[in-house]
């Protein structure tokens, strides 16, 4: 292929090998970028015209030319040549064939290293902010949950085996805590991705009195880039987002465990909307949860993408390398799965119904109320220990009886103990247990609804910054 329309064909007297310009080139995916790249072009040109380098004439012209490009490209009427290798050079290309000479100003004082970096940072920072605002969504459909069913009872589990009672409120709040520390998480992240690399050049800065601060401001970075040798080799901000997008990944497929346990037939604690599960080609009675369990195999797909980032960069020395060509497609797959998931499971959520009195049935097996009972004894002046081994009789009588505690009679239970009096029952029931719970982070309905109330004050204030 013949080098004479690359910029860079000055130096070289040898066409590229065929194979060798498909085999490097990235515009097939990074043409993504071409929005980022127009805004930051932009800014690049205002912030040339602002220093003397171009005339405003050139910078209106650099400008428009550069806007037609971006309406062009969004009514798919672009055409990404491959041997222009990438969306830079495709961009920069068709400028200057639309407007002449003033086009071939534009990249002076950067060099295509500063350039993809700031595209990749403009395109993640825009990502996190709609991946936020989805998970905000999330975490309300939650909370209206948590507040309809503040009192609807149901087991709460360790080792997959009945432990205590719980709401299903209180369940929906523990979910809603883990998407809070994963926005915490992003919010941290955004301020580490918000950082302009324009003006590093190839690496080591540039001899033009580029204004930086002023291209910062006018892309919305918090501040340029200290380094330049760092700023164009630096793929810690895909890396620390890849790893936010696999803590809520993890999180989401723990979601999708759950609810693919509690809608089957042997847990029957909930029914899944239709419109979120399929059937069976061969058994007619079957009702899949694929999303969820399309959500929990998705998890695996953003984990490999971490290390991809990990390893791709683990042994490149400064500064930048083509190695670092191979950031864009699992970062891309990234944003895309972790934005599919999160609205799988913010269109589904609010039309999970939990089947209460399953739920109920549920809670009153496998002796949930034991240490109500210890407890109970404790506050009459059981050592803890004597208690412990007390309840452990109890249940033993319970288990060969096959009677719940709240179902043994008070004489019985007076034999394990004397201390134990006819109010026990209030603590044995269901209601009591729960209700008992009356502390901050508890799962008494009355903290379920108040951790609710907060929860949704602080994501309406979410939405409105």
């Amino acid at each position: 292929m013949s080098t004479e329309n690359k910029p860079w064909a000055g130096r070289f007297t040898e066409a590229t090998d065929a194979f060798v310009e498909a085999f490097t080139a990235s515009v097939d995916f990074d043409q993504r970028l071409a929005p980022h790249d127009i805004q930051g072009s932009i800014a690049h040109a205002t912030m040339l015209e602002r220093i003397g380098i171009l005339s405003e004439k050139e910078c209106k012209t650099i400008v428009q030319g550069l806007e037609d490009i971006l309406t062009q490209i969004g009514n798919g009427d672009f055409y990404w040549a491959l041997e222009l290798e990438d969306v830079h050079m495709n961009i920069e290309a068709r400028l200057i064939d639309r407007i002449g000479d003033a086009g071939k100003k534009l990249h002076t004082g950067r060099s295509r290293n500063d350039q993809v970096a700031t595209d990749v940072r403009l395109f993640l920072r825009a990502e996190i902010d709609l991946i936020t605002a989805e998970l905000i969504h999330l975490q309300m459909a939650l909370v209206s949950l948590a507040e309809c069913e503040a009192d609807t009872i149901m087991p709460g589990f360790t080792h997959l085996q009945v432990a205590q009672p719980i709401t299903f409120g209180h369940h929906m709040m523990a979910w809603y805590e883990m998407l809070d520390r994963d926005r915490d998480r992003l919010s941290d992240c955004r301020k580490r991705v918000n950082i302009m690399p324009l003006g590093a050049a190839a690496l080591a800065g540039t001899s033009y009195p580029l204004d930086r601060n002023l291209t910062a401001e006018l892309l919305g970075f918090s501040c340029p880039a200290a380094n330049s040798l760092d700023a164009v080799s630096d793929r810690d901000f895909a890396i620390e987002f890849a790893a936010c997008a696999s803590l809520i990944m993890m999180h989401l497929s723990r979601f999708s465990e759950e609810l693919i346990l509690w809608n089957s037939a042997q847990f029957g604690f909930i029914d899944l909307p239709d419109a979120f599960c399929t059937g069976s080609s061969i058994m007619p009675q079957k009702k899949n949860p694929d999303v969820p369990e399309l959500v929990r195999g998705k998890s695996g797909r953003v984990f490999g993408h971490l290390f991809a980032l990990l390893t791709l960069m683990k042994s490149q020395p400064l500064a930048y390398n083509k190695d670092n060509q191979e950031d864009k497609e699992p970062l891309f797959d990234t944003v895309d799965t972790l934005k599919h998931c999160l609205r799988a499971f913010t269109d589904m959520m609010p039309h999970v119904s939990p089947n209460r009195a399953n739920l109920y049935e549920a809670a009153k097996k496998g002796y949930a109320t034991a240490t109500d009972l210890a407890d109970y004894l404790v506050r009459k002046g059981v050592p803890f220990r004597d208690a412990h081994d007390i309840v452990g009789k109890a249940v033993r009588l319970g288990v060969d009886t096959r009677r719940d505690l709240s179902e043994i009679s008070l004489p019985e239970l007076q034999l394990f103990s004397a201390s134990i009096g006819s109010d026990v029952y209030e603590v044995l029931m269901l209601e009591g247990s729960v209700g008992a719970r009356d502390l901050i982070g508890g799962t008494a309905p009355k903290r379920v609804r108040e951790a609710a109330r907060l929860a949704r004050q602080e994501l309406e204030k979410a939405m409105q910054s």
